[in-house]
């Protein structure tokens, strides 16, 4: 199995907390999908496997006319042995879409909508810099099912400094009003440069609150459960049968291609990531120039991406994995890091697989750092 990721680095307006590549500006768009569909073209050769998911990503990739998703798909088809079921992803801003550009979207093959609504108050849209308001977020999810799509998933954000506990329930509970199959939900961060992270400097706004944000996470455990969700992944919370695919072959290891500005990809044992800047890689391609670098993922790598994927996962890590395909030297690091959380109330063992416990997820990045081979 393998997957194709495009990246469409165009967003409306910023967000206050967000550090992806993007542009506001959409003049070089069609120059931009040209290079995409030309890149597509010119790396059909790196993965012959059978593509089984695609997911359009960015960005706002909901920006895309008709004819511009047209044309990339239509070159995915053209290049690529696609499966007959393929899970087709595509992220979306509730303002975009309108019954138009759903209906564009069902007929060009998406099959599984993003929604990045983040928050259904409107106090915090704001806040964040989002382009929608709660109610263009309601609207665009009855919508999206009324035209037919059953597979959404949607963005929330906790522990923002307007957030309360309160404004949170809500939001949770629009999952279940809505029956959404899907949530993505993430604890705010701070990322450089910025503008959420240029306020708290200037002191406009208070440092994020480590106890709000676990308080949250524990209430968006027992309220996912009680919507019928499994928490399969540390951020990401769905019913049977609703998983990202998509995501769930990054965390199991498949490969995959990732095409566009700041695009990564991982293909045959390497590591391979795009320039993130929109117009050197137009020029790039349109020269036949190079517009990416790569590195080989040695076995160290490979061990510790392998542990940061897989114990954040319902999968959890293989032990016989483990020792089938690490050196020696590794296999004694992980028994000797790893007794230390077998004892205690963090992780847990079954059938030979190490899988966080309820308690262990609230130090997943810890544990996973004491894994590591440095």
């Amino acid at each position: 199995m393998a997957g194709i990721y495009i990246h469409i680095p165009f967003c409306k307006q910023s967000c206050s907390y967000c550090d992806f590549h993007f542009s506001t500006s959409l003049k070089n768009k069609t120059d931009l999908v040209s290079g995409i569909v030309t890149e597509i073209a010119n790396r059909k050769e790196q993965l012959t496997n059978k593509i089984n998911t695609i997911y359009f990503g960015g960005g706002t990739p909901s920006l895309l006319t008709g004819d511009d998703l047209k044309r990339i798909v239509e070159s995915i088809y053209k290049n690529y042995i696609v499966a007959s079921n393929i899970e087709f992803t595509l992220e979306c801003n509730p303002d975009d879409l309108t019954q138009k550009k759903l209906q564009e979207l069902e007929g060009s093959g998406v099959n599984r909508l993003s929604i990045g609504v983040q928050s259904f108050n409107n106090n915090e849209l704001e806040f964040f810099n989002r382009a929608h308001n709660s109610n263009e977020a309601e609207a665009s999810i009855k919508r999206s099912q009324d035209v037919g799509f059953e597979n959404i998933t949607i963005d929330l954000i906790y522990g923002s400094p307007i957030s309360t506990d309160n404004i949170w329930l809500d939001n949770l509970q629009k999952i279940a009003t809505f029956n959404v199959p899907h949530l993505s939900a993430y604890g705010l961060t701070v990322e450089p440069k910025t503008k959420l992270a240029h306020q708290i400097e200037l002191g406009q706004l208070p440092k994020l609150n480590d106890e709000k944000m676990i308080r949250q996470f524990k209430m968006l455990i027992e309220k996912t459960t009680t919507f019928g969700m499994t928490q399969y992944e540390v951020s990401n919370f769905g019913k049977e049968g609703f998983y990202s695919q998509h995501n769930s072959n990054y965390w199991k290891g498949e490969q995959y291609l990732g095409i566009g500005p700041s695009a990564h990809s991982y293909i045959a044992e390497k590591r391979v990531w795009n320039v993130a800047n929109n117009i050197k890689y137009i020029k790039a391609l349109n020269n036949n120039e190079c517009y990416f670098e790569e590195e080989d993922i040695d076995e160290k790598t490979a061990f510790n991406e392998y542990v940061l994927t897989r114990l954040r996962t319902i999968w959890g890590v293989d032990l016989d994995y483990i020792q089938t395909n690490f050196n020696k030297k590794l296999n004694a690091h992980f028994q000797k890091e790893i007794k230390h959380y077998l004892n205690s109330s963090y992780l847990q063992t079954d059938n030979n697989k190490i899988t966080l416990t309820q308690e262990g997820i609230f130090i997943a990045d810890k544990i996973t750092s004491d894994l590591f081979y440095i």
